[in-house]
């Protein structure tokens, strides 16, 4: 191009948006395309959407809005989950140039030459999901002190409340070769910690083929690729970003413990106590099944972190299915909560059930079980005065860095002569709202 083009990009959703994200903004970078904050005056922005929260439409159409405040001429892109789910919606939303599909935002690069020369406004490119079928590896940059790494895409599962596998298609993943070289790429950028991202994420070895067209067999899993990482030289420390209790096998939870690279920090969703509810949503697993993990993680760790995602307001969810899954969770030796209230999704089988909870029980539902997670937060917190920890240093404030330790407490710790990147093993001093101050 004869003057560097000016583009921004926007994420809302998971990690796993982020990371890809950050690699379609690598290959605008390559081609010569000017990088600048979303915040700024743009010639083209970008918006990856994600489909999971129920307010999907609203944010879509708000940041357009301030895209286009900024830049009313600009060109506004957007893809991810909720650009392959809604293209029409999203095409018809005003100001909106391009909707990109599953499979089409990895194409980016040759939609847009096209757009820029173009007037109109609302072109769908958008295939099939089923069509969907090739693995784009992706990581984020620009935080060298931590980095998503996607290692996986889709879902084979068919829960019953999720619209994921209609918008990212079927199970894939990336080949170990593959994610080692992505490995050795980050850790020459200077970071320090990996996680590694997917849709499903212990689901890691099916697939079809990686982007560069290579045929992949499921001849590895996840233990498999772990395994493999911790065997590499690459950055000091890996964080597992979330993992379905199913698959988070006895074998994964003993080499977790056994390792010096990964850190003891497990996030699995539960999303009911309810074996009942499970059963409605289609779970591949009942409660028992879970608190056998948690036990086994915690036998084996007892200072490890487990979250648990939960969904509140489900069908048919009575008061006593509610009640079960809240006295289920009190009793668990677990430590924080993502507290999500259901909501009604097209096309999916839970949106046909009976049974639905008026709108106000859901809000009180959550709130409880945020509460709860407020206090298992604390209790957790509070065991671990006193204890040591590695914390990565991030950026803070005038007088303390913040950053997490291994096992995923936020802690803020004295300027000094410390450095941001920088790992610190310090002492675990007083709790202070939401983080613990290291002691001194």
């Amino acid at each position: 191009m004869s003057t560097p083009t000016s583009v921004a990009f926007h994420t809302l959703g998971c990690k796993l948006n982020f990371s890809e994200t950050s690699g379609i903004r690598q290959m605008f970078e390559k081609e010569g395309y000017h990088t600048v904050p979303f915040e700024e005056a743009a010639d083209i922005f970008i918006l990856n959407t994600c489909s999971v929260t129920e307010f999907a439409d609203r944010k879509c159409r708000y940041t357009v809005r301030q895209a286009l405040k900024r830049s009313p001429d600009a060109k506004i892109v957007v893809v991810g989950c909720y650009a392959q789910l809604k293209p029409k919606e999203i095409s018809e939303i005003e100001g909106v140039d391009l909707v990109l599909g599953a499979a089409e935002k990895f194409n980016i690069l040759s939609y847009i030459e096209g757009l820029t020369q173009s007037t109109g406004r609302g072109v769908i490119k958008s295939g099939e999901i089923s069509e969907v079928n090739t693995f784009v590896p992706s990581y984020s940059i620009g935080d060298r002190t931590r980095t998503f790494l996607k290692v996986q895409d889709g879902c084979d599962y068919k829960c019953s409340f999720c619209t994921i596998p209609l918008a990212r298609g079927k199970s894939r993943s990336n080949t170990i070769e593959n994610v080692l070289s992505n490995i050795d790429q980050i850790s020459k950028d200077g970071a320090k910690e990996i996680v590694l991202t997917g849709v499903n994420l212990g689901d890691f070895g099916n697939g079809t083929e990686v982007i560069e067209g290579t045929k992949s067999k499921k001849d590895a899993m996840f233990i498999d690729l772990i395994k493999a990482i911790d065997q590499h030289n690459g950055v000091d420390r890996y964080r597992i970003s979330s993992i379905e209790p199913n698959l988070c096998t006895n074998e994964v939870i003993e080499f977790v413990n056994s390792s010096k690279k990964f850190v003891n920090h497990f996030h699995m969703p539960l999303q009911s106590g309810s074996n009942k509810i499970l059963g409605l949503m289609k779970r591949r697993y009942r409660r028992e099944l879970y608190q056998e993990r948690v036990e086994k993680i915690k036998n084996l760790m007892p200072d490890c972190c487990i979250g648990v995602d939960v969904i509140v307001g489900f069908p048919s969810e009575t008061n006593d299915d509610f009640l079960d899954t809240y006295n289920f969770l009190n009793n668990l030796d677990i430590d924080y909560l993502h507290v999500f209230t259901y909501s009604e999704r097209p096309n999916t089988i839970a949106s046909e059930l009976e049974g639905v909870v008026p709108m106000n029980l859901r809000r009180e539902r959550n709130e409880m079980l945020r509460i709860l997670s407020e206090k298992k937060k604390r209790a957790f917190y509070n065991r671990q005065i006193g204890k040591k920890g590695i914390v990565l240093l991030e950026e803070g404030d005038d007088n303390y860095f913040f950053g997490f330790t291994e096992n995923y407490i936020k802690v803020a710790v004295p300027k000094l002569n410390n450095e941001v990147n920088h790992l610190k093993t310090v002492t675990l001093g007083e709790i202070q709202n939401d983080l613990m101050i290291c002691a001194t």
